[in-house]
């Protein structure tokens, strides 16, 4: 099989289609949060990290608006085309998660373009654990800062989360496949180094792609960072700036919350910029 040492982000097309198969449950789960914490109806929601869009095409499908942002310039092209496609303004914007304002989508987008991408955004989400790839405390908490600047006063950001347990082994190994038409995928991803002094991991991740006329490998590293539920909990509250309203696992069930321990590991944070 022919093998590319590529990065997995810059092949939007499959990656959309690794990790699109949740789109439906996180798309009502994020709308169940807002009707369950927010106390009007929100008109904007926003996404950082937002990759190939396809929870903002999702919301804009549903008569919302959305706004969005990725460093990965093949990923932004992705999404902006995906939403022109479907009739939509393209309002994603290549950023730094950890260091952007209101501003910048005034600026890269236009008025001409959309007022309402400009924020400020009643809704944020971030749910596929995009957020581990900030790799020091002074990025994450400047990510934290950057996202009180976009949410709204009283608005919510969905944080998602794989923490690293502490009383129990954490998982080691993950494989799924996925279908679209003609275009099938295996993907496999195993654990190579867990740094705990650094709280760093590397991962090792593969798509193996089939289509009908070629098959091949692209093979990734992925570096991120750590949180135990106890880092994680420190992180929120240093800045003062968010408060955690309650915390969801990754089956988004909006009547099943659940309590963070030192057993947990998927968990999706609700969090509100108190002003």
């Amino acid at each position: 099989m022919e093998v590319l040492e590529e990065s997995i982000y810059d092949h939007p097309k499959y990656y959309d289609l690794v990790f699109g198969a949740d789109i439906a449950a996180e798309t009502q789960f994020i709308l169940d949060c807002a009707d369950s914490f927010l106390t009007r109806k929100p008109k904007l929601f926003f996404e950082p990290a937002c990759g190939t869009g396809r929870l903002m095409a999702s919301l804009n499908r549903k008569g919302y608006a959305t706004c969005g942002l990725d460093l990965n310039e093949k990923a932004v092209k992705f999404c902006n085309q995906r939403l022109e496609r479907a009739g939509f303004k393209p309002t994603a914007i290549v950023a730094d998660m950890c260091d952007f304002s209101p501003a910048d989508f005034r600026s890269a987008l236009g008025k001409a373009k959309t007022s309402k991408a400009e924020g400020p955004a009643c809704v944020a989400f971030n749910t596929i654990n995009s957020f581990r790839h900030v790799n020091s405390e002074a990025a994450a908490r400047g990510h934290l800062r950057s996202m009180a600047s976009m949410v709204r006063r009283g608005g919510i950001y969905l944080l998602g989360v794989h923490l690293t347990p502490t009383k129990v082994p954490p998982s080691e190994t993950e494989s799924w496949s996925a279908r679209r038409g003609n275009l099938a995928i295996n993907t496999h991803m195993w654990t190579i180094n867990r740094d705990k002094n650094k709280r760093m991991e590397r991962f090792g991740i593969r798509f193996d792609v089939h289509t009908p006329s070629r098959s091949f490998r692209i093979n990734d590293e992925l570096h991120l960072r750590s949180y135990t539920p106890a880092q994680m909990n420190r992180l929120i509250a240093a800045d003062g700036q968010w408060e955690c309203l309650a915390t969801y696992d990754f089956a988004y069930d909006m009547d099943d919350p659940i309590q963070v321990d030192a057993s947990t590991e998927d968990v999706v944070y609700v969090l509100q910029n108190k002003g």
